[in-house]
Formats: structure tokens, sequence, C-alpha cells
């Protein structure tokens, strides 16, 4: 069976991610409905020349249903969707805290599925210009995805991973973890630590320029130079620090970083980091 085989429904399709999961989906011969709730969601939808179908006339005898709605609304919306759904059904969310969480309403004869873009990577080599500017992927530059199928049952990956090919597409490969394995990606390594770090240094550019009164075009051009590198012998060791580079990093992670910052992959940590997100009182799962 291929994805074109599929009958898939977006809830959701006028939201963000909603609009690039069905400007991917529409290119396929699958049986794609839309459903978008608010009125100016609706409209995006028609603007992307799709059709907007009503939510319980969408997810009717459904193969999958891509949950493409904020974190913070998936128990509710699940609540009103689950109950609707075919047995055997996929429910296939884009980010793992609510399904971490608990909040997901569960039913024996109903699979779930969490799949997330891992957006193109800074080490992908890019031969167009369509390439270069698809920073997040799910146009033109290849990226990869990470799953999780929350009961485990091998069975569902073959159908989940064409689907999520297709929404992400170009997709290089479809890595498989567990629920709790792809909420310590997101958001611990890649929200947490990664985006925080990205903002971080975004800060000290401002910093260098606006208090020590580095020109910005000169303090930009040394950074984001010096940036690739470091990321490049950091990650891949293309090459080594020098000694002298060293001794300033190490002086930098003094100043910088808290000695017990590794307790943030502590469950603890994860479980108050995910609370603080979804703006629940504790993690149900």
């Amino acid at each position: 069976m291929s994805v074109n085989d599929l009958t898939i429904a977006v809830i959701g399709a006028g939201g963000k991610m909603g609009q690039r999961v069905s400007n991917n989906l529409r290119r396929t011969e699958a049986t794609v409905r839309y459903a978008e709730n608010s009125p100016a969601g609706q409209e995006r939808v028609r603007d992307l020349g799709l059709t907007v179908t009503p939510t319980e006339d969408a997810v009717r005898d459904a193969d999958v249903v891509i949950l493409a709605v904020p974190d913070v609304v998936l128990g509710a919306v699940s609540e009103e969707i689950v109950p609707q759904l075919r047995a055997g059904a996929i429910v296939l969310t884009l980010d793992p805290a609510a399904a971490y969480a608990g909040l997901l309403l569960q039913r024996e004869d109903v699979e779930y599925v969490c799949a997330h873009p891992a957006h193109p990577s800074i080490f992908l080599e890019r031969t167009t210009k369509e390439e270069y500017a698809d920073t997040f992927g799910g146009i033109a530059a290849p990226q990869h995805s990470v799953a999780a199928v929350d009961s485990g049952n091998e069975a569902v990956k073959e159908t989940a991973e064409k689907v999520i090919r297709t929404m992400y597409a170009p997709v290089i490969d479809v890595h498989w973890v567990s629920v709790k394995q792809l909420a310590v990606l997101e958001p611990t390594l890649v929200e947490t630590i990664a985006c925080m770090v990205g903002e971080l240094l975004k800060e000290a550019l401002e910093e260098t320029v606006n208090t020590v009164g580095v020109p910005r075009p000169a303090a930009e051009a040394l950074f984001h130079g010096h940036i690739q590198v470091a990321l490049a012998n950091a990650l891949r060791g293309d090459n080594p620090f020098s000694d002298a580079c060293h001794i300033a990093m190490g002086h930098g992670r003094q100043l910088i970083v808290r000695d017990d910052w590794k307790r943030v992959f502590d469950d603890a940590v994860l479980d108050d980091t995910i609370t603080k997100m979804l703006k629940i009182d504790a993690i149900r799962r």
C-alpha cells in the first residue's frame, strides 16, 4: 500500500504546520480532507486552493488523522476526535509533549504516532537556491524525521512512515525511537539546550555591537563565520581548536555554564519543562 491508497484527515490545516503538511499532501493522489475551525484558518486553507471539510466528515473512515494543532489544545482536540475514529486508525501528532504527558484520549483500537521534523542539517550539502532558502524544511531542502509509536506496535510504522515521508518531504530517513526518547530530543536537546544557545548567541552579538560598540558588519562577519567553524569542529572534529582557543573556551564555561547543567536530562526536569510548556499541573502518563 502506498500513501496514495490512504484516506488522510488534517486537523488544523490552516495553522502554521497544518499549511506545511497540507501543501505536501496535496501533491499526492491520496484522499486528503482538510479541517480547520477558525475562520482565519479556513481562509488560509482556501488560499492554498483546498476545500475545507467539517471535522466530523474529515475524520470519518480516515486511515490516518493528523492533529496539526498546538500542543496546549491537543488533549481537548483528541477528546473530540478520537471517539469518532474507525478501529485501526492512526492518530499522528507532530510534537511529543502531549503524548509524553498522557494528554491524548486513549482507545485500545486506535494507534498513536508522533513524528517531528528534524529540519535541514547545518551540514546538509545544498546545491540550489531553493534548498538554501528552505531553512525550516518541507519544501526543497532534505531533512530527517524522528518518530515514535506510542504502543510500540511495529506494524504501524510502515503506514505511518509513508505519511511522514510525504508530509515532511523531502525526507532522508525516518528514525524510530520511544515516546520518552522523542521527548528528551524535543524539548530537552533541541529547545532547552540548542535553541536557548542560539538565543544566547544573538544576545552576545547585540552586546558586542550595542554595549562594546563594535560595528555590526564587522561583528556579524567574524561571528557568523566562527559559529560555522565552531560547530563543525565541536560536532564533527573537522579542525581541532587551538590551545589558546581551548583556554578561552574553558574560561567561558566557568563564567557562563553551571556545573550541574546536565541535570536538564533528569526525568524530573523533563517533566517540569513539559508541564510548563503545556500549562498543566502534572504529567499524567
